[in-house]
């Protein structure tokens, strides 16, 4: 009997130590984005470094049947960027620059590269994007799957900027895509979410750094739509522009200050202005992190907020240090809670009607909101699903919540009633952040989603470049 259980135990330790072998060589590996409400099992992650790989693991996929996903710094919050099951490829490694002529103002990049490492590259020359994101954190092959817009009212979404991109497709085959060169791509893949290839480089128009003058303004949301045509759009000096509306109960979804960036002729060397880091990160997180729990921390976040700007009025700063906007002081952990953002753009002259709606939905339902920022984006008709089918604002929402399944149901049911008020105004939503609007509201908001559906099957009739966001609403 002892020489039974003595043997028993062998061939358990056996058993467990040769299942913890294989568990080190076969790791279990998983996906998510910012917000970690998708964590997913993938089956492999590689890093790009070289096209060559690329293309290999694009034919191995192919042979064995299987799914690609592309990932850059991973931001998006809708599962755009993985699939169970899948291979991610990480293109964070693929990020040199591959041509930069100052003096037609182009620069030709791979995929993978920041924006804060081409601005490293462009200011000493005098040089300055011309639309990215309000950070420069996030990868350009990523900025342009998503088309991100920016602070600058005198140009529209980044595709607006590009000149040119190669795309690694399905079949293999490299093709260099423009408004002359693959039309169709060309329209396809920006705001695209990876489904139609991989984005290898960018070439991307530069514009000048400038010294602007910051102005801010406070203001009732009434006056905002009237202000902003007249003062904003309408004054050829402001370059820049951003608003804010209080979510505080003081003033809620009434109260605003808005911030000009006006082109001045200051006489010194732009070149010799360094590139702006972080510094005062300690105060706006406390206030940020005291606003996420009471109604006072938010009434003395945007006392703050509102008070800081007015000071900063009439002070210079250069185009490439306003578009470095602080991110660190945002950065948030704590069990059971993360941060959402939404997204939602409606036309000008349904602003303040937009507004009273909003307000009448938040005052009876309890949702979290920490901060809405107000930008302009034109019309575009270039993008296959565009955002912005008219003039529109933009609000960008910063939403705290609980990570249980009640909770995040009842924040996908008042995001929905936030989306249908959206929608009543001709507006539309942002397509990047979790995936709570319905199939009804997606082709309510994106009327070409089937002609993009249709041209992804043609493309891609295997359909080698998938994720959840297609699965979400295409499938």
């Amino acid at each position: 009997m002892k020489r039974i259980i003595i043997g028993a135990v062998i061939v358990l330790y056996m058993a467990v130590f040769s299942f913890s072998i294989w568990s080190y060589q076969h790791p279990v590996l998983t996906s998510s984005d910012q917000s970690n409400l998708l964590p997913t099992r993938v089956k492999q992650i590689r890093s790009a470094t070289s096209t060559d790989d690329l293309k290999s693991w694009i034919e191995q996929a192919k042979q064995r049947q299987e799914t690609v996903s592309i990932a850059g710094m991973q931001h998006s919050q809708g599962g755009q960027t993985y699939l169970p099951d899948t291979t991610v490829l990480d293109m964070t490694k693929y990020d040199q620059i591959l041509d930069y002529t100052p003096g037609t103002k182009r620069i030709t990049v791979q995929s993978g590269i920041t924006w804060a490492e081409i601005q490293d590259r462009i200011q000493p020359d005098g040089l300055a994007i011309q639309v990215m994101q309000s950070q420069n954190i996030f990868t350009v092959g990523g900025a342009l799957s998503v088309n991100v817009h920016g602070r600058d009212i005198r140009y529209g979404s980044l595709l607006d900027t590009v000149d040119s991109f190669r795309l690694l497709q399905a079949d293999g085959s490299v093709v260099n895509v423009s408004r002359t060169q693959h039309a169709d791509l060309f329209r396809l893949v920006p705001g695209g979410y990876g489904l139609f290839g991989i984005i290898l480089d960018v070439t991307l128009k530069l514009t000048n750094d400038e010294w602007y003058a910051e102005q801010t303004v406070a203001l009732n949301y009434q006056d905002y739509p009237a202000y902003f045509r007249q003062h904003v759009l309408g004054d050829d000096d402001v370059r820049m522009h951003i608003g804010r509306i209080s979510v505080a109960p003081d003033g809620f979804f009434k109260d605003m200050y808005v911030t000009n960036y006006r082109k001045t002729e200051r006489t010194t060397p732009i070149e010799e202005e360094p590139l702006k880091q972080e510094t005062i990160i300690a105060l706006p997180k406390a206030l940020l992190g005291i606003s996420r729990y009471s109604d006072f921390g938010k009434n003395q976040l945007w006392s703050f907020q509102k008070s800081y700007f007015l000071k900063q009025s009439r002070t210079f700063e250069s185009r490439n240090n306003v578009m470095r906007s602080d991110s660190a002081f945002m950065e948030y952990t704590s069990p059971g809670r993360t941060e959402l953002l939404q997204e939602y753009f409606v036309p000008v002259d349904s602003f303040v009607s937009y507004i009273d709606q909003l307000r009448s939905i938040l005052t009876a339902e309890e949702l979290n909101v920490l901060n809405i920022t107000i930008r302009y984006v034109e019309q575009d008709e270039t993008a296959a699903l565009s955002y912005a089918k008219q003039d529109m604002f933009a609000l960008v929402w910063l939403i705290n919540t609980e990570t249980d399944p009640v909770s995040i149901n009842e924040t996908k049911r008042i995001v929905q009633k936030l989306i249908d008020a959206t929608l009543a105004h001709q507006g539309s939503y942002y397509l990047p952040y979790y995936p709570f609007a319905t199939r009804k509201q997606f082709h309510d908001a994106y009327p070409n989603a089937a002609t993009f559906k249709e041209a992804k099957q043609q493309q891609d009739p295997d359909g080698l470049f998938m994720n959840q966001f297609y699965l979400d609403y295409f499938k």
